[in-house]
């Protein structure tokens, strides 16, 4: 076997075990094992610190076990890197929304879920998570109208979905 040939094998038994351990630790926390989950997370974040996917689940373990601020540069690190599929990295701009909102770090919380918007416009969970954000910066008017949309565009408006989006635009009119 040549040099290169060794090399690209023990690379390929190298990225099978990181999946293997990553796959154990998601189960353990999907288990509720989340102390175990941790434990494996925090020890491949540390020997994969560019895996943007095991940042992202090293992220999401903290979160579940009330961990926010430990939570957060994962999640940095989660949506700095590549890697991510659309799912994961949309989970990712709420985590860290959210986490930063729970942590009263509003500011950054609206510019994350900017940034998640930007590229997810439609998401109905970011808009929710969003108008959360406005609400704990000050602007109930601008989280109300946000919910209501969300609400209206949903299939749970029923027969008001124009009576609602009407609202959501004009909160304050009275007869």
């Amino acid at each position: 076997m040549h040099d290169d040939e060794s090399g690209q094998a023990a690379g390929l038994r190298a990225a099978g075990k990181r999946d293997d351990e990553l796959a154990r630790a998601v189960g353990l926390r999907a288990e509720g094992k989340r102390d175990e989950a941790r434990e494996l997370l925090v020890a491949l974040a540390a020997r994969y610190p560019d895996d943007a996917e095991v940042a992202y689940q090293t992220a999401w373990v903290h979160d579940a076990l009330g961990l926010e601020a430990e939570a957060v540069p994962f999640y940095v690190r989660a949506l700095a890197g590549d890697g991510l599929s659309a799912e994961d990295r949309l989970g990712a701009f709420l985590g860290l929304g959210s986490t930063y909102r729970v942590l009263g770090r509003v500011a950054e919380s609206l510019e994350t879920f900017e940034r998640g918007l930007a590229e997810f416009p439609g998401d109905a969970g970011l808009r929710t998570f969003n108008a959360m954000a406005l609400y704990s910066s000050g602007r109930a008017r601008e989280a109300v109208s946000t919910l209501l949309t969300v609400v209206a565009e949903s299939d749970r408006a029923g027969g008001y979905a124009r009576a609602i989006s009407y609202y959501a635009e004009n909160l304050d009119e009275t007869i």
